[in-house]
C-alpha cells in the first residue's frame, strides 16, 4: 500500500510539471509575439518621429508671424471702428473704408 501511494505521488508529481512546462511553453511563445509586434511598433514609431521632426522649426515660425499678425490686428480693429464712427455718408461698409485707406481708391497699383 505505502508503495502504492509513493508511485501515486510521484506520477502527480509528473504530471503537474509537465502542465506547468506546457503552459510555461504558451507564455513563452505568447512574449515572443509580443515582443515582435513591439519591434514593428518601435520601426513605426522612429519613422512617425523622423518624418514629423521638420514641423517643429516650421510651427515656432508659424507662431512668430502669428505673434506679428496679432499686434497688426489691434490698430487694423481700433482703424475700422473709428472710420466706422465717423460716418462719412458713403454706402460703405467698415472693411470697405478700411480698404479704401489702405489701398487709396480700391486700386492694388496705386
Amino acid at each position: 500500500m505505502r508503495s502504492l501511494l509513493i508511485v501515486l505521488t510521484a506520477v502527480e508529481i509528473v504530471v503537474f510539471l509537465g502542465a506547468v512546462v506546457v503552459y510555461l511553453i504558451a507564455i513563452a511563445g505568447s512574449l515572443r509575439r509580443t515582443a515582435v509586434n513591439l519591434g514593428k511598433v518601435s520601426f513605426g514609431v522612429r519613422a512617425i518621429e523622423t518624418q514629423c521632426a521638420p514641423i517643429g522649426p516650421a510651427v515656432t515660425r508659424i507662431n512668430a508671424q502669428l505673434a506679428t499678425i496679432v499686434g497688426a490686428l489691434g490698430g487694423v480693429a481700433e482703424l475700422a471702428e473709428r472710420l466706422a464712427a465717423a460716418g462719412d455718408g458713403k454706402q460703405q461698409t467698415p472693411l470697405e473704408r478700411v480698404v479704401d485707406r489702405i489701398i487709396p481708391h480700391g486700386r492694388a497699383d496705386g
